[in-house]
């Protein structure tokens, strides 16, 4: 729909769905009715804030129902969101919501310290007794209405700025690729602030229900299948590592409302994965994107996750989406042929315009209408997608190529290991050094074993020339491993 904004789509099935149940939240259920009534109140006292279409609105809250009134505000009166994940320090709250120039934010009594003087913490009781807003304001197809900070694993966190006709285009890729329907149960225990907050938008659209949840906590995910009949999760890879574990331990498990488990974000082994086949069936679709494109520019469909016959595409991330096209370039940026290395670039609707302030940034990323991603991979003869590594941590030791994850899932294979992460650390001689950090899953497990075992997996330059053995790998805020933190953490050892 040419000038489609989020509205268009997201009120629309608020009001279409009305006393269908929308939401499982602070203990109780929340009609669409009842989530529209109340973020119309809330979208009343933002306009007599003075917040007009385009201005930012912070989010600092944990995953509940007032994120979602707040985020349906928003979303009415074309304001733009600026969603913060309560996992970052203080300094870094207080940061992005003054470089997003945030002239009001939503925060829970813990996150108001964050907010930086000069914008207005919204008083929550104030907001929701409000008169409901009558007269929707003219939103343009132009108007900023998402800036989402990227994790800031290599300096400051960056503004990723969508229009109101990116989020709306995107909102309408999500329902085309994640094959949720209406009478789905989505179970979301990740920060709205990132993936899981599309995936919730799209499941209202839909008008499927959603248990929303603080954390993530593997037994309850447990019991909300097997209780509740929740249909549809979204995981990342440690916790599907998670949830297989503790399902294997329950001697009586009942999964028959498991439909369908989204993933992404990072890596998967693919044991781990046919294990969680095994065990569940057919139920496996994976995403692949990053904040300057939401969620879904390649995915891996149900019928792609075969653990019968050829079992290569297990490694993939799919293909291309119907609302992308995904090339991999060299450094000319010339396409790069079917196996060849190069880096991912895409094209959709839905592209970020810009990092906010960030002109030589925005203009390394985006090239020609193309987002150059960063990642490393390569296409097969069938268009399907094999991440190699991110740019940035690619090692280089003795002037020849290292794929971090390349390392990671031959070491994974090895009986002891439950998790790895690869990453290079600087060497005098060989500029670079492999070094794996891993946590055991049995305690008698060595360093001098794990490096006994590698030279029998990888080629020389690629084993591990140090092993560092550790309870727990360092996570971002988006539950990505977090290879900055592991460096810093070997050169303080």
């Amino acid at each position: 729909m040419s000038g489609a904004i989020l509205r268009d789509y997201l009120w629309a099935a608020v009001h279409r769905h009305g006393s269908r149940r929308a939401l499982v939240a602070d203990g109780r259920d929340w009609t669409f009715e009842e989530l529209g009534e109340q973020a119309r109140a809330v979208a009343g006292h933002l306009r007599d804030l003075g917040v007009l279409p385009g201005d930012p609105v912070a989010i600092i809250l944990p995953n509940n129902a007032q994120y979602v009134i707040a985020d349906l505000a928003i979303a009415l009166i074309g304001a733009a969101k600026v969603p913060l994940n309560l996992m970052l320090s203080t300094e870094e709250q207080t940061y992005i919501v003054a470089d997003s120039g945030a002239k009001v934010c939503f925060a829970g009594s813990e996150q108001a310290s964050s907010v930086p003087v000069g914008t207005q913490v919204v008083a929550w009781s104030d907001a929701v007794s409000h008169a409901v807003l009558v007269d929707e304001p003219a939103v343009s197809e132009d108007d900023v209405a998402l800036i989402m900070y990227t994790g800031g694993t290599t300096g400051r966190p960056k503004g990723v700025q969508h229009t109101q006709a990116g989020i709306a285009s995107n909102l309408l890729s999500h329902m085309l690729e994640m094959e949720i329907v209406s009478d789905d149960v989505l179970l979301l225990t990740s920060p709205l602030p990132h993936s899981a907050g599309f995936l919730l938008q799209a499941a209202l659209t839909k008008g499927a229900t959603t248990y929303l949840e603080e954390g993530f906590d593997v037994e309850l995910v447990l019991d909300r299948i097997a209780r509740d009949g929740a249909s549809y999760l979204f995981l990342v890879p440690t916790m599907i590592y998670r949830l297989l574990d503790a399902a294997a331990a329950r001697s009586e498990l009942d999964t028959s409302a498991l439909r369908t488990i989204l993933y992404g974000a990072a890596p998967i082994t693919v044991d781990r994965l046919r294990q969680g086949l095994r065990m569940f069936g057919s139920v496996f679709v994976q995403l692949y994107a990053q904040s300057e494109a939401p969620n879904f520019l390649t995915r891996l469909r149900r019928d792609d996750h075969r653990i019968d016959g050829d079992t290569t595409r297990l490694s993939s991330c799919g293909q291309s989406v119907v609302m992308a096209q995904v090339v991999v370039r060299h450094e000319d940026g010339t396409p790069c042929a079917p196996g060849e290395v190069g880096e991912v670039t895409a094209l959709s609707p839905y592209t970020m315009i810009g990092y906010l302030n960030r002109e030589p940034e925005t203009a390394d990323a985006l090239r020609d209408g193309w987002l150059f991603t960063g990642d490393l991979g390569y296409l097969d003869d069938d268009g399907y997608l094999y991440l190699v590594d991110r740019k940035k941590d690619m090692i280089i030791t003795g002037g020849l190529n290292v794929y971090s994850t390349e390392v990671e899932q031959a070491l994974v294979q090895i009986d002891g290991i439950a998790e790895v992460a690869v990453t290079g650390v600087p060497h005098p001689d060989w500029g670079e050094a492999v070094v794996a950090f891993v946590v055991p899953s049995r305690p008698e497990l060595t360093a001098d074993e794990i490096r006994a075992a590698a030279r029998d997996m990888l080629t020389t330059y690629k084993r591990p020339k140090d092993v560092v053995l550790v309870d727990s790998l360092p996570v971002t805020a988006v539950g990505k491993i977090d290879k900055k933190e592991l460096r810093v953490q070997w050169q303080t050892n």
